[in-house]
């Protein structure tokens, strides 16, 4: 019988995969670098959220970006003193770009709003040692459209700031989110095209999320390879938005891609981000979380994700037909 075209999808890569194990074995033994997005842990206190993470063998924190005003979000010193007790290092920060602060929104006060946030963040993150700042061209839970202009829009605005992610050497890392929740960007594609369009040389990353991709593009695993070097983080969970391993999300063929483009190189990063199915996601940072079932969320995931690691890197299941 005939394979679906997916799975034919999946068997170039896993052939390809096969092919760089043999010809280039020393490029596998650094295993990815995992790293949680804390932003979903809701109002947790940091200290907590870092205590969870170093007990589950997570070593690198992407944190909430919540500077949303001069007298808020998280100070240098407490973080990075919350953070080096437990053993933990910043990968990078998770820009959050609501309605309030939108870089393509049609009026000025909001886009002026993202400039300041941007003039706080990068600046943040540069300080607590991030390599990346997430960045979504357009608000996060505002699905529908201005009008035809807000893609040139946040490009013009996103530039007037770009010189600061140069001067703090601060990856802008563009983010494609799936239809339900932003008016444009969606794909791997378009946020290659946002980055053309900006054309300067502190906005040339992406950052993935598996969740979206689901919905956006033709398939995953083919997409990673054509965002390649530009993928400095990609958002994990599983196909419900849940703990890994609670779905029918495609690991092992999302872990071969990840390998093929270099992604175990230092500086880039699987960032857990499993906050639930629904729409705007947003409201989960300011939620009352269970610690129990955030402990459990993190353990499930992080154990299976390195079990299907060890299993796509093992030479015999590797070269097992269809393994």
């Amino acid at each position: 019988m005939a394979r679906q075209h997916f799975e034919q999808k999946n068997e170039r890569i896993y052939e390809q995969f096969l092919q760089f194990m043999r010809e280039h074995p020393e490029r596998l033994s650094q295993r990815l670098t995992l790293s949680w997005s804390n932003w979903g842990f809701g109002m947790e206190p940091l200290a907590r959220s870092a205590a969870r993470l170093a007990a589950h063998g997570v070593r690198c924190i992407e944190l909430h970006g919540n500077h949303y005003g001069p007298d808020l979000g998280y100070a240098v010193d407490e973080t990075l003193h919350i953070l080096g007790d437990h053993g933990l290092t910043v990968a990078g920060v998770c820009g959050m770009f609501s309605a309030d602060n939108d870089l393509s929104s049609n009026r000025a006060i909001q886009r002026q709003a993202a400039l300041d946030y941007l003039k706080r963040t990068v600046p943040f993150t540069a300080a607590v040692g991030g390599g990346y700042l997430l960045v979504v061209p357009g608000a996060v839970g505002r699905p529908a459209a201005y009008d035809a202009m807000e893609f040139d829009r946040s490009v013009e605005t996103l530039r007037r700031v770009a010189n600061l992610f140069v001067e703090h050497n601060v990856r802008a890392a563009i983010e494609p989110i799936r239809a339900a929740e932003v008016s444009f960007c969606h794909t791997i594609a378009d946020a290659r095209r946002y980055i053309a369009t900006v054309d300067h040389p502190g906005v040339a990353h992406i950052n993935g999320d598996v969740y979206h991709m689901q919905t956006e593009e033709s398939h995953i695993g083919e997409a990673l390879l054509a965002a390649n070097s530009r993928l400095t983080n990609l958002h994990f969970a599983d196909s419900n938005r849940c703990a890994l391993g609670a779905g029918s999300l495609d690991v092992d063929t999302i872990i071969r891609a990840l390998y093929l483009i270099g992604n175990n190189a230092p500086g880039r990063y699987v960032t857990f981000e499993p906050l639930g199915p629904g729409g705007d996601p947003y409201p989960a940072m300011y939620g009352k979380t269970d610690p129990a079932v955030l402990d459990k969320l993190v353990g499930d995931s992080v154990r299976y994700f390195r079990e299907r690691e060890e299993a796509v890197l093992a030479r015999e299941f590797a070269e097992t037909p269809n393994g």
